[in-house]
This record gives structure tokens, sequence and C-alpha cells, in this order.
């Protein structure tokens, strides 16, 4: 190998290298940026959405949930299903009296049930606290 074979390498290894440092930031300069652009957009997008109407949405579905149960006991009274469900749901919506009458009756009817008897307590205990 003569000495200008040897130069011509050198260099041409010295260019690759170049090469691949330039190609290295230009990588790392874009996944920098799109890293900063997915923060941003999170941020914005957080920002964005209402909170309240998640809530509202909730609050709404657990109603008409209880109004279709408030029919189906209309036509059956004693339904266990229905008077299970609306006495949960109104739990959930903070009508602790309402569920303490379905919980009585569900504790009439059904008086075997132990989860029954300690829901309807746990109800009644809830209620006298809140009318302190």
């Amino acid at each position: 190998m003569t000495s200008s074979d040897h130069d011509y390498l050198v260099k041409r290894g010295k260019e690759i290298e170049r090469r691949k440092r330039i190609i290295t930031y230009i990588s790392l300069l874009g996944f920098g940026g799109s890293m900063i652009f997915g923060a941003f957009s999170t941020v914005q997008q957080a920002g964005q959405q209402p909170q309240p109407a998640v809530v509202q949405s909730v609050e709404s579905e657990l109603q008409t949930q209880a109004k279709n149960y408030e029919l189906v006991l209309q036509r059956e009274p004693n339904n266990q299903l229905a008077l299970e469900k609306l006495s949960i749901i109104k739990l959930q919506m903070g009508d602790n009296q309402g569920a303490i009458s379905l919980l009585e009756k569900l504790v009439k009817l059904y008086p075997e049930r132990q989860d029954y008897q300690t829901i309807l307590k746990d109800a009644k205990k809830t209620e006298a606290q809140k009318q302190k």
C-alpha cells in the first residue's frame, strides 16, 4: 500500500465519521423536537378538556338508570333486581333516604340476605352522620 492510498483511506475514514456525527446530531435533534412537541400537545389538550362534562354525564346516566328502574318497579313493585339496583344508584347519587326505604323493602322481602341488612345498616349510619 502506498502513502497516497493510505492518505486516501485516512481522509475517507474521517469523512465517513463526520457524516455519522452529522446524522447522529440530526437524529437527536429530531427525536428531542418530537418529544417536546408531544409534551406540549399533551399539556395543551389537558388544559382544554372540560372535566365537569364528564361529571355531568355520569350524573345524568345515573338519573336515567334510576328512572328506568322506577318504571320497572311501577309494573313489578317487588322486583328484586330493580329494587337492588335502584337502591345502589340512589346511594351513589347521595339519596340515602330513598335508598334506605328500598333497602328496608328488600330486607323485608328477603330476610335471609345478610348483604341487604349490612348495606341498610351502613346507609342508616351514613344518613345519621349526615344529619348531625
